[in-house]
């Protein structure tokens, strides 16, 4: 087996270590010079093992067909790593180039909780892990472990106490699976 292809999407300056950056903007450290709004992007499907998003999903136009795109790249079984501001946090609000705010729950379309929305994308990630990371604060008082611990109380915060206890950032871990099919 070769070795693990990461693509680094919207790398910036910081292009993780080992692997091929696209970003649209000549001034980084991006191997492909592209526009993420605009579909499909140069790569081959199935020709990576892993997707890395980090500070990126917030800034596209489409955050569906971005997804998408990137299980399109994908190997089977690859992963999408994913990092986003929480809609609670200032650092959300604060860029005007940010055009989504997401909560933990964002992306249950792409997954067999799909909440009946299925329908909307055939792509299809398993959900590995959600991160969410509170103010220091909140973290000392012992609320990021049981956010991150227990499922209910994710969605018991997200619901009732998130804007008093402000999430700061989420990190996703997505599977590859299977494409559903067509309805």
């Amino acid at each position: 087996m070769g070795e693990r292809r990461i693509l680094d999407v919207g790398c910036g300056l910081k292009k993780f270590p080992g692997s091929v950056g696209i970003d649209r903007n000549c001034d980084t450290a991006a191997d492909i010079l592209w526009d993420l709004d605009q579909f499909p992007w140069p790569v081959e499907a199935a020709s990576f093992d892993e997707a890395r998003m980090i500070h990126v999903i917030e800034h596209v136009g489409d955050v569906i067909r971005t997804m998408e795109e990137l299980h399109r790249i994908l190997r089977p079984g690859g992963r999408i790593v994913l990092e986003t501001p929480h809609y609670t946090d200032f650092s959300s609000w604060c860029d005007p180039t940010h055009k989504w705010h997401l909560n933990s729950f964002s992306f249950r379309y792409f997954g067999a909780d799909n909440a009946g929305y299925g329908y909307y994308s055939r792509a299809c990630l398993r959900e590995v892990s959600v991160e969410v990371k509170l103010l220091a604060l909140w973290r000392y008082l012992g609320f990021e472990f049981l956010v991150n611990r227990f499922r209910w109380f994710r969605r018991f915060w997200e619901f009732y106490l998130c804007f008093v206890i402000r999430g700061k950032v989420l990190r996703f871990v997505f599977e590859k699976a299977e494409q559903k099919s067509a309805a």
